[in-house]
Protein backbone atom coordinates (compact mmCIF):
# COMPACT_ATOMS: atom_id res chain seq x y z
CA UNK A 1 0.00 0.00 0.00
CA UNK A 2 1.45 3.36 -0.99
CA UNK A 3 2.06 5.97 1.73
CA UNK A 4 -0.58 8.26 0.21
CA UNK A 5 -3.21 5.51 0.16
CA UNK A 6 -2.31 4.44 3.69
CA UNK A 7 -2.64 7.99 5.03
CA UNK A 8 -5.99 8.43 3.27
CA UNK A 9 -7.30 5.16 4.74
CA UNK A 10 -6.10 6.14 8.23
CA UNK A 11 -7.73 9.57 7.97
CA UNK A 12 -11.08 8.07 6.94
CA UNK A 13 -11.00 5.57 9.80
CA UNK A 14 -10.22 8.25 12.35
CA UNK A 15 -12.79 10.77 11.13
CA UNK A 16 -15.66 8.40 10.30
CA UNK A 17 -17.08 8.53 13.82
CA UNK A 18 -16.62 12.29 14.00
CA UNK A 19 -18.55 12.81 10.77
CA UNK A 20 -21.45 10.79 12.18
CA UNK A 21 -21.70 13.03 15.22
CA UNK A 22 -23.99 16.04 15.15
CA UNK A 23 -23.10 19.21 17.06
CA UNK A 24 -26.37 20.36 18.61
CA UNK A 25 -26.92 24.05 19.31
CA UNK A 26 -30.75 24.10 19.40
CA UNK A 27 -32.97 21.37 20.79
CA UNK A 28 -36.04 20.49 22.81
CA UNK A 29 -35.97 17.20 24.69
CA UNK A 30 -39.00 15.96 26.62
CA UNK A 31 -38.40 13.40 29.36
CA UNK A 32 -40.71 11.43 31.61
CA UNK A 33 -39.75 11.14 35.26
CA UNK A 34 -40.02 7.83 37.10
CA UNK A 35 -40.01 8.79 40.76
CA UNK A 36 -39.05 6.38 43.58
CA UNK A 37 -42.06 4.30 44.78
CA UNK A 38 -41.77 5.65 48.33
CA UNK A 39 -42.07 9.21 47.03
CA UNK A 40 -45.16 8.36 44.97
CA UNK A 41 -46.73 6.70 48.00
CA UNK A 42 -46.33 9.93 49.94
CA UNK A 43 -47.88 12.03 47.18
CA UNK A 44 -49.67 10.33 44.27
CA UNK A 45 -50.03 13.71 42.52
CA UNK A 46 -46.33 13.51 41.60
CA UNK A 47 -47.05 10.69 39.15
CA UNK A 48 -46.68 11.83 35.55
CA UNK A 49 -44.02 14.43 36.36
CA UNK A 50 -42.00 15.67 33.39
CA UNK A 51 -38.59 17.19 32.66
CA UNK A 52 -38.12 19.32 29.54
CA UNK A 53 -34.75 20.60 28.30
CA UNK A 54 -34.40 23.50 25.85
CA UNK A 55 -31.13 24.63 24.24
CA UNK A 56 -30.21 27.63 22.10
CA UNK A 57 -26.49 28.46 21.78
CA UNK A 58 -25.24 29.63 25.21
CA UNK A 59 -28.80 29.65 26.58
CA UNK A 60 -30.62 26.75 28.16
CA UNK A 61 -33.85 26.16 30.02
CA UNK A 62 -34.99 23.27 32.17
CA UNK A 63 -38.65 22.82 33.12
CA UNK A 64 -39.40 20.35 35.90
CA UNK A 65 -43.13 19.87 36.32
CA UNK A 66 -44.11 17.91 39.42
CA UNK A 67 -47.80 18.82 38.98
CA UNK A 68 -48.02 20.36 42.46
CA UNK A 69 -44.97 22.57 41.88
CA UNK A 70 -43.21 23.73 38.71
CA UNK A 71 -39.51 24.67 38.60
CA UNK A 72 -37.88 26.51 35.68
CA UNK A 73 -34.12 27.05 35.44
CA UNK A 74 -32.88 29.68 32.96
CA UNK A 75 -29.14 29.28 32.42
CA UNK A 76 -26.89 31.64 30.48
CA UNK A 77 -23.36 30.26 30.12
CA UNK A 78 -22.17 33.44 28.38
CA UNK A 79 -23.04 35.75 31.29
CA UNK A 80 -22.48 32.92 33.81
CA UNK A 81 -25.83 33.40 35.48
CA UNK A 82 -28.89 31.35 36.38
CA UNK A 83 -32.44 32.30 37.30
CA UNK A 84 -34.79 29.90 39.08
CA UNK A 85 -38.57 30.29 38.78
CA UNK A 86 -40.89 28.49 41.19
CA UNK A 87 -44.65 28.24 40.74
CA UNK A 88 -46.45 26.51 43.59
CA UNK A 89 -50.24 26.74 43.52
CA UNK A 90 -50.00 30.19 41.97
CA UNK A 91 -47.38 31.46 44.42
CA UNK A 92 -44.55 32.52 42.12
CA UNK A 93 -40.96 33.18 43.19
CA UNK A 94 -37.80 34.20 41.32
CA UNK A 95 -34.24 33.53 42.53
CA UNK A 96 -31.16 34.94 40.81
CA UNK A 97 -27.69 33.41 40.94
CA UNK A 98 -24.77 35.57 39.77
CA UNK A 99 -21.29 34.67 38.55
CA UNK A 100 -19.92 33.67 41.96
CA UNK A 101 -22.69 31.17 42.66
CA UNK A 102 -22.72 30.00 39.04
CA UNK A 103 -19.01 29.19 39.07
CA UNK A 104 -19.21 27.62 42.53
CA UNK A 105 -21.90 25.24 41.27
CA UNK A 106 -20.00 24.62 38.02
CA UNK A 107 -16.87 23.66 39.93
CA UNK A 108 -18.91 21.12 41.88
CA UNK A 109 -20.38 19.61 38.69
CA UNK A 110 -16.96 19.54 37.00
CA UNK A 111 -15.81 17.13 39.70
CA UNK A 112 -18.32 14.49 38.51
CA UNK A 113 -16.50 11.83 36.50
CA UNK A 114 -18.12 9.59 33.87
CA UNK A 115 -16.85 6.14 32.96
CA UNK A 116 -18.09 4.61 29.69
CA UNK A 117 -19.50 1.08 29.78
CA UNK A 118 -19.89 -1.44 26.95
CA UNK A 119 -23.69 -1.54 27.22
CA UNK A 120 -25.76 0.35 24.63
CA UNK A 121 -29.49 0.69 23.93
CA UNK A 122 -31.99 2.74 21.95
CA UNK A 123 -33.63 5.68 23.70
CA UNK A 124 -36.08 7.96 21.84
CA UNK A 125 -34.75 6.63 18.52
CA UNK A 126 -31.05 7.23 19.27
CA UNK A 127 -28.26 4.76 19.98
CA UNK A 128 -27.07 5.47 23.51
CA UNK A 129 -24.05 4.29 25.47
CA UNK A 130 -24.16 3.64 29.18
CA UNK A 131 -21.86 5.63 31.47
CA UNK A 132 -21.56 5.61 35.24
CA UNK A 133 -21.26 9.01 36.90
CA UNK A 134 -19.33 9.24 40.15
CA UNK A 135 -19.97 12.16 42.52
CA UNK A 136 -17.23 13.67 44.73
CA UNK A 137 -18.73 11.83 47.72
CA UNK A 138 -18.47 8.49 45.91
CA UNK A 139 -22.17 8.09 45.10
CA UNK A 140 -22.90 6.86 41.58
CA UNK A 141 -25.68 7.17 39.02
CA UNK A 142 -26.33 5.68 35.59
CA UNK A 143 -26.54 7.64 32.34
CA UNK A 144 -27.29 6.65 28.75
CA UNK A 145 -26.07 9.33 26.34
CA UNK A 146 -26.66 9.69 22.61
CA UNK A 147 -23.39 8.79 20.89
CA UNK A 148 -24.19 10.92 17.83
CA UNK A 149 -25.51 14.05 19.61
CA UNK A 150 -22.88 16.37 21.07
CA UNK A 151 -23.97 19.65 22.70
CA UNK A 152 -22.37 22.81 21.37
CA UNK A 153 -22.78 24.36 24.81
CA UNK A 154 -21.27 21.95 27.34
CA UNK A 155 -22.84 23.92 30.18
CA UNK A 156 -26.44 23.61 28.94
CA UNK A 157 -26.96 21.25 31.89
CA UNK A 158 -23.94 21.61 34.11
CA UNK A 159 -24.52 18.22 35.73
CA UNK A 160 -23.27 16.67 32.45
CA UNK A 161 -20.43 19.06 31.61
CA UNK A 162 -17.98 16.11 31.44
CA UNK A 163 -20.24 13.76 29.47
CA UNK A 164 -19.36 12.97 25.83
CA UNK A 165 -22.90 13.34 24.47
CA UNK A 166 -26.44 14.41 25.31
CA UNK A 167 -28.01 12.20 28.01
CA UNK A 168 -31.34 10.67 27.01
CA UNK A 169 -31.74 8.58 30.16
CA UNK A 170 -30.25 9.32 33.55
CA UNK A 171 -30.74 9.09 37.28
CA UNK A 172 -31.11 11.97 39.73
CA UNK A 173 -30.00 11.29 43.29
CA UNK A 174 -32.42 12.54 45.94
CA UNK A 175 -31.48 13.76 49.40
CA UNK A 176 -32.74 10.48 50.87
CA UNK A 177 -30.42 8.45 48.63
CA UNK A 178 -33.23 7.24 46.34
CA UNK A 179 -32.94 7.65 42.58
CA UNK A 180 -35.36 9.25 40.12
CA UNK A 181 -35.06 7.92 36.58
CA UNK A 182 -35.44 10.46 33.76
CA UNK A 183 -36.09 9.01 30.28
CA UNK A 184 -36.40 10.93 27.00
CA UNK A 185 -39.60 10.35 25.05
CA UNK A 186 -39.12 12.98 22.34
CA UNK A 187 -36.07 14.71 20.83
CA UNK A 188 -36.67 17.70 18.55
CA UNK A 189 -33.76 19.43 16.84
CA UNK A 190 -35.06 22.76 15.57
CA UNK A 191 -34.42 26.47 16.30
CA UNK A 192 -35.82 27.38 19.72
CA UNK A 193 -37.29 30.93 20.01
CA UNK A 194 -35.14 33.29 22.07
CA UNK A 195 -38.21 34.28 24.08
CA UNK A 196 -38.17 30.87 25.79
CA UNK A 197 -35.11 32.02 27.74
CA UNK A 198 -36.35 35.47 28.79
CA UNK A 199 -36.42 36.17 32.51
CA UNK A 200 -39.92 37.44 33.39
CA UNK A 201 -40.07 41.06 34.53
CA UNK A 202 -43.41 40.79 36.31
CA UNK A 203 -45.57 38.17 37.99
CA UNK A 204 -42.88 36.77 40.30
CA UNK A 205 -41.71 37.81 43.75
CA UNK A 206 -37.92 38.00 43.84
CA UNK A 207 -36.44 36.24 46.86
CA UNK A 208 -33.11 34.81 47.98
CA UNK A 209 -32.24 31.14 48.24
CA UNK A 210 -32.21 31.48 52.02
CA UNK A 211 -35.72 32.97 52.05
CA UNK A 212 -37.04 30.03 50.00
CA UNK A 213 -35.41 27.56 52.39
CA UNK A 214 -37.06 29.28 55.35
CA UNK A 215 -40.46 28.90 53.67
CA UNK A 216 -40.12 25.14 53.45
Amino acid sequence: MSNRLFLTFTFLCCTGSLLAQRIVSDAKIVYKMELPPEQLQMDAMLEGSTFTQYMRGPLSRIDMNFNIVHYTYLINSKTESMTTLIDQHGNKYLIRAGKDQYNKDLKQYESIQFQDQTETKQVAGYECRKAIGTMPDGKTFDVYYAIDLVPENKQYNRRFVNLKGIPLEFEILTKTGAKTKVVAVKVELYPIPASYFDVPKTGYKEVSQKEIQNMQ
